[in-house]
């Protein structure tokens, strides 16, 4: 299963001034957790590829179920209804602040600060479009900078021209499909020649 790690150190390469506050690393620990938390993390899985094409982010599940368990003595408050015409009383705004506050107190990490997925820049974490490229960004449709990047990165990692299940053919076949990788912008065409 994987695991948030916050604020942890360790390695003699990595130095820090602020005891590695705000510092996350996710590690993957086979035999962690229930067997109930696993199936859990398997739906969240499980969905994910299911709806990776029309919900591309993956609204930081793991990390909500995790924070979930390590912040258990919180409980929210009921939510605030306020119909049409009725008046807003000091105590239904009181309420609402202490329901917001005690959401976030259950995102919180021990260290103090919020944790949150930044995988949207292609950079990051790319992800392969439905028509075999791969855009800027994580909800950009495909582009010949992200896709000729993202298949010469691959291929320079170790994939094979024939790897992936058929992604590197799909990639292959968008840039040639739009032109080839000479219709890249320019600033791709400095980022292909330092690659």
């Amino acid at each position: 299963m994987w695991k948030l790690k916050v604020a942890e150190g360790g390695s003699p390469w990595l130095r820090t001034t602020n005891n590695h506050v705000g510092r996350e690393v996710w590690e993957f620990e086979p035999d962690l957790g229930s067997p109930e938390d696993r199936a859990e993390i398997e739906k969240f899985r499980e969905h994910f590829t299911k709806h990776r094409l029309e919900q591309k982010h993956s609204a930081d599940l793991l990390m909500r179920y995790q924070l979930s368990k390590e912040n258990q003595g919180i409980s929210i408050l009921p939510q605030v209804k306020i119909h049409d015409n009725e008046v807003i009383t000091e105590d239904s705004v009181a309420t609402t602040l202490r329901r917001a506050l005690s959401f976030y107190s259950t995102l919180q990490n021990h260290d103090g600060h919020w944790a949150g997925d930044y995988g949207g820049p292609m950079f990051l974490m790319p992800g392969m479009n439905s028509d075999g490229g791969w855009g800027l960004h994580i909800e950009s449709h495909s582009t010949m900078f992200g896709t000729a990047l993202s298949y010469v990165t691959l291929r320079l990692l170790g994939e094979g021209a024939n790897d992936g299940d058929g992604a590197m053919e799909k990639g292959r076949k968008w840039i040639l499909d739009h032109g080839s990788a000479t219709a890249i912008t320019s600033w791709g065409k400095m980022w292909l020649s330092v690659q």
